[in-house]
């Protein structure tokens, strides 16, 4: 479609999917564009349905329910890693004529659940409402903000979770939403292993009742790929530095949510500034200038397979105990085999200007780890490692601050 002024929109996925290739943002690959066709589709099933209730004043979906039509089948896309599920799905989203759209990682919008639940029970408590189920409410309220559900990450390890979820749906659902989701396993490995799996798996049947199941097939990591061109140690400390540590901290966070967090060890809190997924970024100051140590540097190691250090500075003997624990955070992170991308006033055999005391010499094996974390050998290990590392074990907490 061509504007006045010689401006080109992209109406849909295929068009969009297909114009980020020719731009070269991309590159071509034919299960994605399976996947686009597939979003498409589904647009034009909800386009088509909200003509069939137009003359419903307050939308089809608070129409009364026509029981001959069949209800809207979403799509639910799995697939590894770096796949481009997020962009597919991101640009669904966007495109899609709905107002009442929500776009949201999965977790996030377990946690409104609950706090909605939470207000409920004690809406009940009080007398404010007789109603002693609060699925149902609750599932109306959520419906009525947004029938078109967009879920990034969608995955299942909370028992308080597995149990809500047949209940939840079923009645979301039943309100007529439409849910598209994006997952690194199939709908049946969902919750695998679980406590009390068996009350779960009725889910697992309302989900591929209402969704179609498609697999991205491609054993490309595109994320890791693009990721894999952008260096992992900037020096000098500048603007370009700062352009390439942001360039590659979007790349790794790949459009999730990023949020303060913070980990509790032995009782204390560790502030991590900017946390998404596995990934934490903090400056050096967070990291070296503040009274943390070893079970500190571990527990961060623990809980993230992807670490970014901003603005390390060059270090002197007035600068001892910066150094120390500089030292015992790469000796952490090396031993952890994390990825590390830094910004730093020089380079590594550059950093530690003293010529004499213990920190000199231990700064030799910072120097020669360093070099070692920025290695192919490296960074394909620490790939292999992260896609089969298990989910922390440690107490992470997020917060709002």
């Amino acid at each position: 479609m061509t504007l006045r002024d010689g401006l080109v929109t992209h109406p849909s996925v295929t068009q969009r999917y297909g114009h980020m290739v020719e731009t070269g943002r991309i590159a071509h690959d034919p299960a994605q564009e399976k996947i686009a066709t597939a979003l498409d589709r589904l647009i034009a099933d909800i386009s088509d349905k909200r003509l069939a209730r137009k003359s419903s004043a307050l939308g089809w979906l608070f129409a009364k329910r026509n029981k001959t039509r069949e209800p809207v089948r979403g799509l639910y896309v799995h697939g590894g890693v770096g796949r481009g599920k997020t962009m597919l799905m991101d640009l669904f989203h966007e495109l899609v004529p709905v107002e009442h759209k929500r776009r949201a990682h999965f977790n996030d919008f377990m946690a409104d659940v609950h706090d909605r639940i939470g207000q409920h029970r004690a809406a009940l408590k009080a007398g404010e409402t007789q109603e002693t189920d609060p699925i149902p409410p609750v599932a109306a309220a959520l419906a009525k903000e947004a029938w078109v559900l967009c879920f990034d990450e969608f995955t299942v390890t909370d028992i308080a979770d597995a149990m809500i979820l047949s209940r939840l749906f079923s009645a979301l659902f039943d309100q007529g939403v439409v849910l598209v989701a994006t997952s690194n396993v199939a709908p049946d490995d969902l919750y695998r292993d679980g406590l009390n799996r068996g009350l779960f798996l009725p889910f697992v049947g309302i989900l591929k009742q209402h969704t179609r199941i498609l697999e991205l097939d491609i054993d490309t990591d595109y994320r890791m790929r693009k990721l894999n061109r952008i260096p992992v140690y900037m020096t000098p400390d500048d603007a370009s530095a700062k352009k390439q540590m942001d360039e590659a901290w979007e790349t790794v966070v790949d459009g999730r949510p990023v949020e303060p967090a913070a980990l509790t060890v032995k009782g204390r809190t560790v502030p991590v500034p900017q946390a998404s997924g596995s990934a934490a970024r903090f400056s050096f100051s967070d990291l070296c200038e503040k009274p943390l140590g070893a079970r500190d540097y571990l527990a961060i190691a623990g809980a993230f397979d992807t670490i970014f250090i901003d603005h390390v500075p060059t270090m002197d003997l007035r600068r001892r105990n910066e150094a120390k624990r500089f030292i015992l955070l790469i000796d952490t992170l090396y031993d952890a085999e994390a990825r590390l991308f830094l910004s730093a006033e020089a380079a590594p055999d550059a950093l530690y200007t003293a010529a004499n005391g213990t920190e000199a010499f231990e700064f030799d094996r910072t120097v020669s780890r360093l070099i070692e974390m920025q290695s192919r050998d490296w960074l394909e290990r620490t790939d292999a490692r992260n896609e089969e590392k298990p989910a922390p074990a440690g107490e992470r907490t997020g917060q709002t601050g």
